[in-house]
């Protein structure tokens, strides 16, 4: 007997002797006359707001588990023409392409990999499990009541923008995994209206299948046995879940998804809460948004206009004539969270079996979220699709056997989108997506940044044949060939600035500063207060302080333009090519800076592949690595 099985069984048993509980039995020794007809009790706070729902006190209501009665009005719709529907061949009963094979090839990571260009997404990458075959594209998986209303949409905007969608459409209707590592801000709306549509696409033909067999198994004799075919659902309802940044974001989400239910009876409840929590409290006024067009870098506007809060968590329930924000996650469709939000709820309640059927996992904006803590991200997607600690009254002869089996990560489908690639992503889409449909990426080649006309940059390699190693020999590097050589030196040992991409070296090399350096210096890092910033800033401008220690993170959140630089080292290439140019660019804010009185150094090993690639561009990052 497997683990899977092991724990499966004792779920079962444990959850049976609960007081309140059904005991789970075969359909053939006691057949349930309805079986999604489960209540439960859940928990709802009367609450103002969902950072204090923990404090305040609950009222227990009954709740359906799976479908309310409101959603039995719904009535069977029109398959599709045009051949299998997409969504029952690959999360129906008896999914085709989840085989011992299969699952085996993607365990011992054998993927074959081809290439070719798919339209507006361009050049691809696109891997399958070894002896698979990738599957087949098609712009007919949406149902009609749902792609109607889209396509006249698409019709008032720009062409490009509906090719990109169509493409990227005909990507997900394989069901298999896509990553798009560098997404343009232009793209970011159309991208949403895209992955949204797919989104309400699949719960919405789920419910459909479940409201199908309720009314087939209404048909059985009490003393027959009900079809075996009836299994549609996972141990509980939530089968899409959207990893976020900023509240700012999960509004902007809320708008792609709620776009794809126009009707004249349609109703959002409790969307003014949702409106309130979510934007900007009345009376604050975004600067960002307000201010003259060019104050502000464009990516900068994009990531933190609006509510910016990183704590927050909402579930989402649709039926067919509404959408219900904040239903408890027991009951809802759809999951919006940041990773914080989502980790803190999980650590307090002890469980994320609300997470153990998602079928449909969105990630976007990872630069931002990478910024922010990365580890949140690794934690929440730790807890997807594992077997649930407890029952929650669920009617296991309607549960999919591939969930029982423990095989759920291999059919989730997982959209991760991005800004830009970071070893982070890639590991994340190499190592964690198993999806027995394949994996498709999208590739760039990057330019070189443009940078002050004839301003040096001097790019340094260091030896470097072990991953692991990389930041030893960094700070090993930087410590005995780059520094003391900086402090030799009349003109670099004033006015310098040291530009610090990890939040680890960044406390390291400060921590150094502090016992070894021998020489002042201002530091401005992500925890730095305001008036610590501008004590900084105005210290080294003044020349009180020779050295300022600036972190990556810090520039992300703040922006900030320094001013007094004259000598720039990058202790490694800068996640955000943009930043490379406005650091060379701020020498020139001071009166009577010519391009020869400044001095640039970046730090590289071959393993800053990603970082390089988009500072020097594809063929000169090639050249860079090769010399390395």
């Amino acid at each position: 007997m497997n683990d899977t099985t092991t724990k499966l069984l004792t779920l079962l048993n444990v959850s049976a002797t609960k007081a309140g509980k059904r005991k789970w039995t075969t359909i053939d020794e006691q057949p349930s006359e309805k079986l999604n007809k489960r209540k439960k009790t859940a928990q709802f706070a009367a609450v103002d707001s969902e950072d204090n729902a923990e404090d305040m006190p609950v009222t227990e209501v009954v709740v359906d588990t799976e479908m309310e009665v409101e959603d039995v009005e719904m009535r069977e719709e029109p398959e599709d023409e045009g051949g299998p529907d997409a969504y029952e061949s690959h999360f129906g009963r008896t999914p085709a392409l989840l085989t011992d094979a299969s699952r085996a090839n993607i365990d011992r990571n054998a993927w074959s990999t081809s290439r070719r260009t798919r339209g507006k997404l361009g050049s691809v990458v696109e891997l399958v499990p070894e002896g698979s075959q990738p599957g087949a594209s098609s712009d007919t998986a949406i149902l009609e009541r749902l792609r109607t209303p889209f396509r006249k949409r698409q019709t008032k905007q720009p062409r490009e923008q509906t090719d990109l969608q169509k493409d990227l459409l005909s990507a997900l209707s394989t069901n298999g995994d896509v990553y798009l590592p560098s997404t343009a801000w232009e793209h970011k709306k159309p991208i949403r209206e895209a992955i949204s549509l797919q989104a309400i696409n699949h719960v919405t033909k789920k419910r459909r299948r479940i409201l199908k067999n309720n009314e087939r198994l209404s048909k059985v004799d009490s003393s027959a046995s009900p079809p075996e075919d009836v299994q549609d659902q996972g141990f509980t309802r939530p089968s899409i879940l959207i990893l976020l940044p900023f509240r700012s974001s999960a509004l902007d989400w809320f708008s792609a998804l709620t776009s794809h239910t126009p009707s004249p009876a349609f109703q959002i409840e409790n969307q003014s809460r949702f409106l309130a929590e979510y934007s900007l409290s009345p009376g604050m006024v975004d600067k960002l948004t307000t201010a003259e067009p060019g104050t502000y870098p464009r990516d900068h506007v994009e990531t933190f206009k609006g509510n910016v809060d990183d704590n927050f968590r909402v579930g989402i329930k649709l039926t067919r004539k509404s959408v219900k924000m904040f239903a408890d996650f027991y009951g809802c469709d759809i999951i919006i969270a940041s990773p914080l939000g989502l980790r803190r709820s999980i650590e307090k309640e002890k469980s994320a079996d609300y997470l153990s059927s998602i079928e449909i996992l969105i990630v976007d904006q990872m630069e931002a979220l990478a910024m922010q803590n990365w580890e949140h991200v690794k934690f929440v997607l730790s807890h997807l699709n594992k077997l649930p600690k407890d029952s929650h009254n669920t009617d296991f002869s309607r549960v999919k056997p591939w969930y029982l089996d423990g095989h759920a990560a291999y059919l989730r489908q997982s959209i991760l989108i991005s800004a830009l690639e970071t070893p982070d992503t890639r590991s994340l889409f190499n190592s964690t997506l198993k999806n027995v449909a394949g994996k498709l990426r999208v590739e760039k080649r990057w330019s070189p940044v443009q940078v002050p006309e004839g301003i040096h940059q001097n790019l340094v390699s260091f030896d470097c044949s072990n991953p692991q190693d990389e930041a030893d020999k960094r700070f090993n590097y930087f410590t005995t060939q780059i520094l003391p050589s900086v402090l030799k030196s009349a003109v670099q040992s004033s006015n310098t600035a040291i530009f610090i991409p990890s939040s680890f070296d960044f406390i390291r090399v400060q921590n150094y500063f502090k016992k070894h350096a021998g020489v002042s210096f201002a530091v401005l890092s992500e925890y730095s207060t305001n008036q610590d910033v501008s004590r900084a800033r105005q210290a080294f401008f003044n020349g009180k302080k020779s050295f300022i220690l600036i972190s990556e993170r810090f520039h992300f959140y703040k922006r900030y333009k320094i001013r007094g630089i004259r000598n720039l080292i990058f202790y490694g290439p800068p996640d955000h090519p943009e930043f490379y140019t406005e650091l060379l660019s701020c020498p020139f804010l001071d009166d009577g800076v010519e391009a020869s009185d400044v001095t640039c150094r970046v730090l590289y090993c071959k393993y800053d592949w990603f970082r390089l690639e988009r500072i020097a561009g594809t063929e000169g990052a090639l050249e860079l690595v090769k010399a390395a």
